[in-house]
């Protein structure tokens, strides 16, 4: 397979294959390449490591060190077994060598320079590399290493470090699935956890899957013993199936919990067991000023059928609390599948819906939740979002200075005077598709809603409808909008003013891209969040289509729109 694969690569006028008869181990397998590195400085890499190593700056640290072997090392408990001097220098194993002084504990990545002198301590035939260390730091060589602590690192040599190494790679991008683009229906498809689907598979109605590995081309239903059933925790090939554990291929907490959530929030999220069911532990900092609210909110909320999560208990003397766990398939990740038209609009229906719940009917309950109803989205906090959008999009990722001019901040008063004076109901503020969770069975639960408000609903259908996250089309965008008016003024008993919430989107709409842009950047920039930048092509594109249909109302907004443009490859 390898030899297949080499023949079909472009580089493969570039590549040199050492077969070996018999494993000749890591030491013999250099020696048996001996005629390639024999001329000069040359890198090792284990194949089954995946890492963002700088090996640029590891060659450079060899060559400066005029060593003979400079190994890249890291702190990482489960495999530190190097003794490592405070200069530096490699002076041999745990099992060898007692710690003294400055020495360390770390753990080989795998990668490794050497000067071709290094094969002088190989013998012909099978060997071990670790042993030539050895030896040549008893003929009294120097053996450097390079301390890469703190780099992304796997070793994917087993399938659950594999699985491990892909989900990984998912939480980095801030995303729970990948779909290939050749998957062109999902419906009636069950997704948990992590799940992957590779080129040309194929999953029969009904299948379940929940931290799963499909490589491309196979099929998961027929194929199996119980057609239409679910899997869990494996890796699927088009002609085998390799169960994995949980615990080797999630990443768990120190106390063995799994860390859970992809999001912007600071908070952290655990699943644990209560009791015979599953549920979330939310983690607060001692300071953070939502977590009361959060508390607070969540059982008004629940009191008015909004589908929140349920609270089961606060954990005592403690910013932490236990809450019913929701799942990990937001909107956004189920939208990852493709699906059927019927079935996407019947799912923002169903959305639209309990949003109706929220606008009107917990509204008139408001006074029931005073922490609630002082909180007013007011001009201050209109303009709040324009300023963020300036200083954390503006000039702090496009870098463009100097454009909060007198005239533009005329219009930002404007807008947000104009946002202000529509009616209010109360709003979840970022009513966006990370934020929906997706129950199997059909059911939802709405998340992050301690930063509601009292303003205008139409915030919350453009943070929905018109979502950097996923494009609606036109139509279906109509549809779903008509839907919720209706809905509106049968559950506001006549109090809902339809003229003026159409009247409001487009003013929120411009509100809601800019503070959504604002965001990204923040996230990427401050909080090192830098796949949120994937997101700000959509949001530009959201916010020039509305902007080009109020250019004369905001002519300076509009000028400043078309000096905003965002290459795909900036995202890098």
């Amino acid at each position: 397979m390898i030899q297949e694969w080499l023949a079909s690569c472009e580089l493969n006028n570039k590549i040199t294959t050492f077969p070996e008869s018999e494993i000749l181990g890591t030491g013999g397998a250099l020696k048996n390449a001996e005629k390639l590195l024999e001329e000069r400085t040359f890198l090792v890499h284990n194949s089954d490591i995946l890492s963002d190593i700088d090996l640029d700056k590891l060659i450079k640290h060899h060559l400066q060190s005029k060593s003979m072997v400079t190994l890249a090392v890291h702190n990482y408990p489960k495999f530190n077994s190097l003794v490592v001097d405070g200069k530096g220098f490699l002076k041999g194993f745990i099992s060898s060598e007692r710690l003294s002084g400055n020495d360390r504990k770390m753990a080989y990545t795998g990668i490794a320079v050497y000067d071709p002198e290094f094969l002088n301590s190989l013998p012909e035939g099978v060997s071990s590399v670790v042993d030539a260390w050895l030896d040549a730091i008893s003929a009294g060589h120097k053996i450097k290493t390079f301390d890469v602590s703190g780099c992304s690192w796997n070793d994917i040599g087993t399938p659950s470090a594999y699985a491990s190494a892909v989900f990984d790679k998912l939480r980095s991008e801030g995303e729970v699935v990948h779909v290939h683009t050749s998957i062109n229906n999902c419906s009636e498809i069950d997704l948990k956890g992590y799940v992957v689907i590779g080129k040309g598979s194929f999953l029969e109605k009904g299948v379940s899957l929940k931290n799963c590995i499909l490589m491309p081309d196979s099929t998961v239903g027929a194929i199996h013993e119980l057609p239409l059933q679910h899997f869990e925790n494996c890796i699927i090939g088009p002609d085998y199936k390799i169960d994995l554990n949980a615990a080797d291929i999630l990443e768990l907490s120190e106390e063995g919990r799994q860390l859970i959530g992809t999001g912007g929030s600071d908070r952290r999220y655990y699943r644990v067991n209560d009791g015979n069911r599953s549920a979330v532990l939310m983690q607060c900092k001692k300071d953070d000023p939502d977590f009361v609210r959060h508390l607070e909110y969540s059982e008004f909320l629940k009191s008015c059928a909004v589908p929140v999560p349920e609270l089961i208990r606060i954990v005592s003397g403690s910013t932490q609390a236990i809450f019913e766990d929701a799942g990990d398939i937001s909107l956004y990740s189920y939208l990852q599948c493709p699906r059927q038209k019927n079935d996407l609009e019947n799912v923002y229906r169903q959305i639209m819906k309990e949003l109706t719940l929220l606008h009107a009917k917990a509204t008139e309950r408001v006074s029931e939740c005073p922490i609630l109803e002082e909180r007013i989205f007011d001009y201050d906090h209109f303009r709040w979002e324009t300023e963020y959008f300036m200083e954390r999009f503006v000039e702090g990722v496009r870098r463009i200075g100097g454009a909060d001019t007198p005239a533009l901040k005329k219009e930002f008063h404007n807008l947000a005077m104009k946002a202000d004076s529509y009616p209010k109901t109360i709003i979840h503020r970022d009513f966006q598709s990370q934020n929906i969770m997706m129950i199997s069975g059909g059911g939802l639960r709405v998340l992050d809603y301690q930063g509601a408000r009292i303003g205008p609903p139409a915030y919350d259908v453009a943070s929905l409808l018109w979502d950097p996250y996923y494009r609606l089309e036109d139509s279906m965008r109509e549809q779903v909008l008509d839907y919720y008016v209706e809905g509106m003024m049968h559950a506001a008993d006549g109090t809902f003013n339809q003229n003026a919430f159409r009247e409001s989107l487009i003013t929120c709409r411009l509100q809601r891209h800019m503070q959504a842009l604002g965001a990204y950047g923040f996230l990427a920039t401050a909080k090192g969040k830098k796949y949120f930048m994937k997101y700000v092509p959509e949001g530009l594109r959201l916010l020039k289509a509305e902007i080009s249909l109020t250019k004369d109302e905001y002519p300076e907004l509009y000028n400043l729109t078309t000096q905003l443009e965002y290459e795909q490859e900036q995202i890098k």
